[in-house]
């Protein structure tokens, strides 16, 4: 009988947790410990890129128009600012709310970027993503999109790559037109992608007196919603004293119908008679911002007709992401 050769064991490599490659979940581990991937360092990683970030534009200039444009504005465009600035050959970075064929981003023939927003995320953490796509975006070659990818788990997310500092200005369009630098030369294909997207868009503007706050127009009336950066219990509180007290409503026949969550943030809803343009809600919206204000500072407890009203607010809402 032959002799069993004497097991030895191979000296492990010394890795630290940022050299660990990804391999197969199925595969040896990097590590040297004999399991599988997915058993050992895999699984940290696979959490990191499930786990669900609540808010994801937290700490970026403009977070409450971050979440607009990602839920509620169909055509808009915001130049964006770089923390180490524009690398040589691109002229200039533009979050865009969606693209032409769904592309997640695309860097044009004269070497510009366009991320586009409002599109599907493979990870739970949207700004991991959308970093993820822009720095490949700076690289490819001009004239082309950027493909969908699952982002590394250890990556960098928008808020390390955005100057903290430079503005968030977002530009509201009628139709998407600034997909394509000439429309009136486009070719009959793109003519007739704009012609489709531009019908199905919903007339939207953005209020110049309040911040993140937006107008829009339905067959059936209008609506005015508006994104808020207070902590969703304080907020819901400061809404049932304004509603049970008569100072919820935007004017004559409109009416605070609900608000839902988006993104870790709340955006209250009104709906507004079909005769109500954005420009009509502006004084009242001002006016509304400063009793807001002041309910927000109240902390006295709910009186039996604001807990009434702030149960009927918290029946109405409604959690999109």
């Amino acid at each position: 009988m032959a002799k069993k050769r004497p097991q030895t064991k191979a000296k492990r490599p010394q890795l630290t947790d940022g050299q660990f490659p990804v391999v197969g979940a199925r595969e040896p581990c990097p590590c040297g410990s004999g399991r599988r991937y997915k058993a050992c360092h895999g699984r940290a990683a696979a959490q990191a890129v499930t786990e669900l970030v609540h808010r994801p534009f937290e700490g970026l200039p403009g977070e409450c128009d971050w979440v607009a444009l990602r839920e509620l504005v169909p055509a808009a465009t915001v130049e964006l600012t770089l923390k180490d600035g524009l690398p040589e050959g691109v002229p200039s970075v533009t979050l865009a709310t969606v693209l032409p064929m769904a592309w997640p981003a695309l860097r044009r023939d004269d070497g510009s970027v366009l991320l586009g927003l409002q599109n599907d995320t493979p990870s739970g953490d949207i700004s991991r993503d959308l970093a993820d796509t822009l720095q490949r975006a700076l690289t490819a070659d001009p004239g082309t999109p950027v493909q969908a990818r699952r982002a590394p788990a250890d990556g960098p997310r928008l808020q390390d790559l955005l100057d903290p500092k430079g503005p968030f200005e977002p530009v509201v369009h009628e139709g998407f037109e600034f997909w394509v630098p000439d429309p009136e030369n486009a070719t009959p294909d793109v003519t007739a992608s704009l012609e489709r997207a531009n019908a199905a868009a919903i007339p939207t503007v953005k209020l110049t007196g309040v911040d993140s706050a937006y107008w829009c127009e339905t067959p059936e009336k209008n609506h005015l919603r508006w994104v808020m950066p207070h902590p969703e219990e304080q907020l819901l509180d400061a809404l049932a004293r304004l509603h049970a007290a008569g100072g919820s409503s935007l004017g004559e026949g409109t009416r605070l119908v609900g608000s839902f969550r988006a993104h870790g943030l709340t955006v209250p809803v009104w709906d507004l008679p079909s005769d109500v343009r954005a420009e009509d809600v502006e004084k009242p919206a001002a006016e509304f911002a400063e009793r807001l204000a002041a309910a927000l500072a109240a902390d006295a407890p709910l009186t039996a007709d604001e807990r009434r009203a702030r149960g009927g607010l918290t029946n109405r809402q409604v959690t999109l992401s």
